[in-house]
């Protein structure tokens, strides 16, 4: 098991972040690391979802979203090839803070046989590509 977690301090209204978030089609806009999500958003439905790291090639899967919790968590899990081999729990978590604004968790705990051999790359490449969609989302989130 090997897990990634990043954050970031957004000043915006939870709720205006949750829309953005949820709302799949602008990802395309102003996401530069999940480039596109097509769906139902519910739990037990499966998004079709296009990840790009910075500097490494695209990819696609399909998800299962395991909980929508709104304002405050979507969280979905997604496999390469076969379960077990390569599995992805990817979240998202949103904290509100008594005096505004909110702490945005963005993170994914990897399990699996080939965890081990896709490490460096995920320390790298994959932690860039939250950081990047952190930082966009909160550049969007604070736009006046």
């Amino acid at each position: 098991m090997h897990k990634l977690e990043t954050q970031i301090e957004i000043d915006a209204p939870v709720e205006r972040v949750w829309a953005l978030l949820t709302d799949f089609p602008s990802h395309s806009r102003w996401n530069p690391f999940v480039r596109s999500i097509e769906g139902t958003l519910g739990v037990g439905h499966s998004l079709k979802v296009f990840i790009q790291p910075p500097g490494a090639n695209g990819m696609q899967f399909q998800p299962i979203v395991l909980a929508v919790e709104p304002n405050r968590e979507l969280r979905w899990k997604g496999k390469l090839f076969l379960p077990g081999l390569f599995d992805g729990e990817h979240y998202f978590q949103l904290e509100s803070k008594p005096e505004g604004g909110l702490t945005f968790r963005h993170g994914e705990i990897f399990s699996g046989m080939l965890v081990p051999l896709f490490r460096r790359s995920l320390d790298n490449a994959t932690k860039q590509g939250f950081i990047a969609m952190n930082e966009a989302l909160k550049r969007e989130a604070e736009k006046p």
